[in-house]
């Protein structure tokens, strides 16, 4: 008796492809009868929520007096200082919240702290070079020129003074002591 192995793979086909259905279709449907019975809101169990107490309500805020703003001729597309209201007295900072007959001393005026800061050192620390006697340089660049070296110790370009080569930073400050910036190693 021969068979014909044509039959046999359809046949084969067919059973897995009635399984598969069956398998997509267990997923989807409860087991149970009485599962099925129950309504599909039901079936998931929800976690149960304390109920929260209502926020406190001050219904008296609400109908409490306030201030009516008042047009100070601000235009938001102009750039100037912001006008004063007109109830305060020239040269008198009045404070929010207070009356009219309290009000603040004039703000004092602001003194210079001192001479303005160095610029920025604008170098970055791109390598590292050691020599065979142990002397360590700096590479540094300032992104236009050629690359700038230098030891502890020593001067560079004319303008600052390399104190302390690290292993992936460097400290540097102008020759005066000014400015004093660690820049990290990045290799760029």
């Amino acid at each position: 008796m021969a068979v014909d192995r044509r039959a046999l793979w359809l046949g084969a086909i067919i059973i897995v492809a009635v399984i598969g259905v069956m398998v997509v279709r267990s997923g989807d449907e409860p087991a149970s009868p009485a599962a099925r019975a129950r309504p599909a809101a039901t079936r998931a169990a929800a976690p149960a929520v304390a109920p929260v107490p209502p926020a406190d309500v001050r219904l008296e805020a609400l109908t409490a007096g306030r201030e009516e703003p008042t047009d100070i001729g601000r235009n938001p597309f102009r750039f100037q200082a912001r006008p004063t209201p007109a109830t305060s007295a020239p040269g008198v900072q009045r404070i929010p919240g207070l009356p009219d007959d309290q009000v603040d001393a004039p703000p004092a005026p602001s003194v210079a702290a001192g001479p303005p800061p160095p610029p920025p050192i604008v170098l970055k620390f791109i390598g590292l070079v050691q020599k065979a006697d142990g002397t360590r340089y700096a590479v540094l660049s300032d992104g236009k020129g050629l690359p700038i070296s230098g030891r502890e110790g020593e001067e560079i370009e004319g303008r600052y003074k390399i104190l302390k080569i690290g292993t992936e930073s460097l400290e540097i400050a102008y020759i005066d002591g000014r400015g004093r910036r660690t820049i990290p190693l990045t290799g760029q």
